[in-house]
């Protein structure tokens, strides 16, 4: 985890009627795009991969649980969707202090979003024809395969765009982080302003990282989402 330490450039003058200042950038955007790289990039990587796996667990599991297990995993994902991001983290921070922030952020981020990722799952696999599971009983396979060669690869292929949205919001989530004394890009960028007393090139580095990161992301996805709707 970037600590939150004294920004190392010498001072800014106060502005003389120049909003943007080259040299500055230039200076500060290394510690920024590091931020990026080793907490909000991080961050958004181990999230996906958590809340895509137990996203896809826990929809399967509310179809094969008996109703009165299946109700209570239902009623636990409703509440941790529609109980805000922020205070998830917050409990988890003052409520487990041995546990390292950047590791709060990780598990926060894959459940919170696995909760969302489950109903783009529950919606994949209830759109496998009614023959498909039918024809699997005709042909005696076990649940277990059933579940992995005839289910789950049907679903995925109408999910993957979805998820990949609800990737990208997560991106965008990161600056949450800074409730939980994280230092993510954006909570880097503010103390570069605040040491500095120039908030525009600092918050300005960040918005295009986000940007350059987030919008090339948003078209693959909508191509993949295009080309398998052409594909079906």
């Amino acid at each position: 985890m970037i600590p939150l330490v004294p920004f190392t450039a010498d001072p800014v003058p106060e502005p003389t009627g120049n909003v943007w200042n080259w040299d500055f950038a230039i200076e500060i955007f290394p510690d920024i795009l590091r931020a990026f790289l080793e907490v909000t990039l991080l961050v958004t990587v181990v999230g996906t991969v958590i809340a895509a796996l137990l996203g896809l667990v826990i929809a399967i599991l509310l179809r094969v649980l008996p109703r009165p297990f299946a109700f209570v995993l239902r009623w636990a994902a409703n509440f941790i969707r529609m109980t805000p991001l922020v205070v998830q983290l917050l409990v988890l921070y003052y409520g487990f202090t041995w546990m390292d922030p950047l590791t709060i952020g990780f598990i926060v981020f894959g459940i919170h979003y696995a909760t969302y990722m489950s109903e783009v799952y529950r919606a994949g696999i209830d759109s496998v024809p009614k023959g498909q599971w039918e024809a699997t009983k005709a042909l005696s396979m076990s649940a277990g395969r059933t579940w992995r060669r005839v289910v789950i690869p049907q679903a995925l292929r109408s999910t993957i765009p979805s998820l990949g949205n609800y990737a990208i919001s997560m991106f965008k989530d990161t600056p949450f982080l800074f409730v939980i004394s994280v230092a993510e890009m954006v909570r880097v960028a503010q103390t570069i302003g605040a040491q500095t007393f120039r908030y525009t090139e600092a918050i300005t580095i960040a918005g295009l990282i986000f940007l350059a990161a987030s919008y090339p992301t948003a078209l693959l996805i909508n191509r993949l989402e295009k080309r398998l709707a052409y594909a079906n």
